[in-house]
Protein backbone atom coordinates (compact mmCIF):
# COMPACT_ATOMS: atom_id res chain seq x y z
CA UNK A 1 0.00 0.00 0.00
CA UNK A 2 1.06 3.40 -0.82
CA UNK A 3 2.38 4.91 2.74
CA UNK A 4 2.71 8.49 0.94
CA UNK A 5 0.36 11.50 0.40
CA UNK A 6 1.82 11.84 -3.60
CA UNK A 7 0.37 7.94 -4.03
CA UNK A 8 -3.13 8.63 -3.27
CA UNK A 9 -5.53 9.17 -6.35
CA UNK A 10 -6.66 13.28 -5.96
CA UNK A 11 -9.11 14.78 -5.72
CA UNK A 12 -11.04 13.09 -3.36
CA UNK A 13 -14.63 14.00 -2.63
CA UNK A 14 -17.50 13.73 0.25
CA UNK A 15 -20.76 14.72 0.00
CA UNK A 16 -20.30 18.43 0.14
CA UNK A 17 -16.17 18.92 0.25
CA UNK A 18 -13.50 18.12 -1.95
CA UNK A 19 -10.10 17.21 -0.51
CA UNK A 20 -7.07 17.96 -2.62
CA UNK A 21 -3.15 18.07 -2.08
CA UNK A 22 -2.15 21.88 -1.33
CA UNK A 23 -0.71 23.71 -3.98
CA UNK A 24 2.28 26.75 -3.68
CA UNK A 25 -0.97 29.51 -4.99
CA UNK A 26 -3.38 28.41 -1.83
CA UNK A 27 -0.98 29.98 0.61
CA UNK A 28 -3.01 33.24 0.20
CA UNK A 29 -5.97 31.57 0.76
CA UNK A 30 -4.46 29.72 3.79
CA UNK A 31 -3.31 32.51 5.36
CA UNK A 32 -6.94 34.61 5.44
CA UNK A 33 -8.07 32.18 8.10
CA UNK A 34 -4.70 31.50 9.44
CA UNK A 35 -4.61 35.01 10.89
CA UNK A 36 -7.78 34.89 11.93
CA UNK A 37 -8.62 34.72 15.62
CA UNK A 38 -10.16 31.47 15.75
CA UNK A 39 -7.14 30.21 14.39
CA UNK A 40 -4.39 32.28 16.07
CA UNK A 41 -5.73 31.59 19.43
CA UNK A 42 -4.83 28.18 19.39
CA UNK A 43 -1.56 28.26 16.86
CA UNK A 44 -0.36 31.52 17.77
CA UNK A 45 0.52 34.77 14.74
CA UNK A 46 1.57 33.73 11.66
CA UNK A 47 5.23 33.92 11.33
CA UNK A 48 6.88 36.58 8.84
CA UNK A 49 7.73 34.33 6.64
CA UNK A 50 4.58 32.50 5.90
CA UNK A 51 4.47 32.06 2.28
CA UNK A 52 7.86 31.11 2.43
CA UNK A 53 7.66 28.74 4.97
CA UNK A 54 4.20 27.49 3.05
CA UNK A 55 5.46 26.92 -0.53
CA UNK A 56 8.76 24.67 1.17
CA UNK A 57 8.40 21.58 -0.12
CA UNK A 58 8.61 19.85 3.01
CA UNK A 59 5.75 21.96 4.32
CA UNK A 60 3.35 21.75 1.68
CA UNK A 61 3.86 17.99 1.38
CA UNK A 62 1.81 17.39 4.40
CA UNK A 63 -1.57 19.53 3.66
CA UNK A 64 -3.97 19.21 2.51
CA UNK A 65 -6.99 21.17 0.95
CA UNK A 66 -10.03 21.58 1.93
CA UNK A 67 -13.10 22.86 -1.02
CA UNK A 68 -16.47 23.80 -1.00
CA UNK A 69 -17.62 23.94 -4.60
CA UNK A 70 -14.63 25.10 -5.57
CA UNK A 71 -13.71 27.14 -2.70
CA UNK A 72 -10.61 27.04 -0.14
CA UNK A 73 -12.18 26.92 3.31
CA UNK A 74 -9.94 24.87 5.60
CA UNK A 75 -6.55 22.45 5.63
CA UNK A 76 -5.90 18.85 7.19
CA UNK A 77 -1.96 18.69 8.04
CA UNK A 78 -1.30 14.97 7.72
CA UNK A 79 2.31 13.95 9.11
CA UNK A 80 3.26 10.66 8.38
CA UNK A 81 5.21 9.01 10.62
CA UNK A 82 7.67 6.43 12.64
CA UNK A 83 6.32 4.42 15.48
CA UNK A 84 8.68 3.47 18.69
CA UNK A 85 10.51 0.01 18.18
CA UNK A 86 14.11 -1.75 18.86
CA UNK A 87 16.34 -1.23 16.21
CA UNK A 88 16.17 -4.45 15.08
CA UNK A 89 12.69 -3.94 14.07
CA UNK A 90 13.16 -0.26 12.91
CA UNK A 91 11.81 -1.32 9.21
CA UNK A 92 8.49 -2.49 10.71
CA UNK A 93 7.69 0.89 12.47
CA UNK A 94 8.63 2.91 9.45
CA UNK A 95 5.76 5.47 8.40
CA UNK A 96 3.06 3.78 10.11
CA UNK A 97 1.70 6.39 11.73
CA UNK A 98 0.11 9.84 10.98
CA UNK A 99 -0.30 13.20 13.12
CA UNK A 100 -3.34 14.84 11.66
CA UNK A 101 -3.93 18.91 12.96
CA UNK A 102 -6.85 21.25 10.59
CA UNK A 103 -8.22 24.67 10.33
CA UNK A 104 -10.63 26.09 8.85
CA UNK A 105 -11.98 29.58 7.91
CA UNK A 106 -13.99 31.04 10.61
CA UNK A 107 -17.90 31.43 8.99
CA UNK A 108 -17.07 27.66 7.99
CA UNK A 109 -17.39 26.36 11.42
CA UNK A 110 -19.78 24.69 13.02
CA UNK A 111 -21.40 22.96 9.99
CA UNK A 112 -19.71 19.56 10.12
CA UNK A 113 -17.48 20.45 7.26
CA UNK A 114 -14.23 19.60 9.82
CA UNK A 115 -15.75 16.55 10.99
CA UNK A 116 -16.27 15.45 7.44
CA UNK A 117 -12.81 16.07 6.19
CA UNK A 118 -11.14 14.48 9.10
CA UNK A 119 -13.12 11.60 8.60
CA UNK A 120 -12.23 11.18 4.71
CA UNK A 121 -8.77 11.78 6.15
CA UNK A 122 -8.60 8.76 8.82
CA UNK A 123 -10.19 7.02 5.69
CA UNK A 124 -7.18 7.53 3.53
CA UNK A 125 -4.82 6.95 5.86
CA UNK A 126 -6.13 3.70 7.10
CA UNK A 127 -7.34 2.54 3.86
CA UNK A 128 -5.43 3.92 0.90
CA UNK A 129 -2.18 4.72 2.69
CA UNK A 130 -2.32 1.50 5.06
CA UNK A 131 -1.58 3.06 8.42
CA UNK A 132 -1.78 1.39 11.54
CA UNK A 133 -2.65 4.75 13.89
CA UNK A 134 -3.83 8.02 13.58
CA UNK A 135 -2.84 10.92 16.32
CA UNK A 136 -4.26 14.07 17.24
CA UNK A 137 -3.47 16.66 19.90
CA UNK A 138 -4.99 20.02 21.29
CA UNK A 139 -5.07 22.14 24.29
CA UNK A 140 -7.86 20.74 26.87
CA UNK A 141 -9.48 24.65 26.42
CA UNK A 142 -9.82 23.50 22.70
CA UNK A 143 -13.29 22.36 22.93
CA UNK A 144 -14.26 22.03 19.34
CA UNK A 145 -10.98 19.82 18.78
CA UNK A 146 -11.46 17.64 21.43
CA UNK A 147 -15.49 16.78 20.82
CA UNK A 148 -14.33 16.40 16.86
CA UNK A 149 -12.02 13.31 17.65
CA UNK A 150 -14.59 12.08 19.97
CA UNK A 151 -17.38 12.29 17.38
CA UNK A 152 -15.04 10.35 14.80
CA UNK A 153 -14.29 7.50 17.36
CA UNK A 154 -10.55 8.51 18.52
CA UNK A 155 -9.75 7.74 22.21
CA UNK A 156 -8.34 10.18 24.56
CA UNK A 157 -5.32 8.48 25.62
CA UNK A 158 -3.36 11.06 27.48
CA UNK A 159 -4.61 14.40 29.49
CA UNK A 160 -0.77 16.19 29.94
CA UNK A 161 -0.37 18.97 32.39
CA UNK A 162 0.69 22.17 31.30
CA UNK A 163 3.13 20.30 28.60
CA UNK A 164 1.79 23.22 25.72
CA UNK A 165 3.01 26.64 25.47
CA UNK A 166 -0.13 28.51 24.58
CA UNK A 167 0.15 31.98 22.35
CA UNK A 168 -0.77 33.66 25.66
CA UNK A 169 2.36 32.61 26.91
CA UNK A 170 0.67 30.18 29.57
CA UNK A 171 2.02 26.75 29.46
CA UNK A 172 -1.57 25.03 29.25
CA UNK A 173 -2.85 21.15 29.18
CA UNK A 174 -3.11 19.34 26.47
CA UNK A 175 -5.59 15.86 24.99
CA UNK A 176 -4.02 13.27 22.95
CA UNK A 177 -6.31 11.48 21.02
CA UNK A 178 -5.65 8.34 18.84
CA UNK A 179 -7.34 5.75 16.37
CA UNK A 180 -6.03 2.67 15.47
CA UNK A 181 -6.62 0.99 12.16
CA UNK A 182 -8.87 -1.95 13.67
CA UNK A 183 -10.82 0.31 15.40
CA UNK A 184 -11.91 2.16 12.44
CA UNK A 185 -12.82 -0.99 10.51
CA UNK A 186 -15.02 -1.70 13.12
CA UNK A 187 -16.91 1.49 13.36
CA UNK A 188 -16.64 1.44 9.06
CA UNK A 189 -17.25 -2.21 7.57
Amino acid sequence: MAKDLGDVAWPVSTARLTLRRARPDDAEAVRSYREHTTSTQWLGPLPENFTERFVAPERLGLLLAIERDGELIGDVMVSIGHAWGPAAMATQAHDVQAELGWALRPEETGHGYATEAVEAVLRICFEDLGLRRVTASCFTTNTASWRLMERLGMRREAHTVADGLHPSGEWRDGYSYALLADEWRLRNP
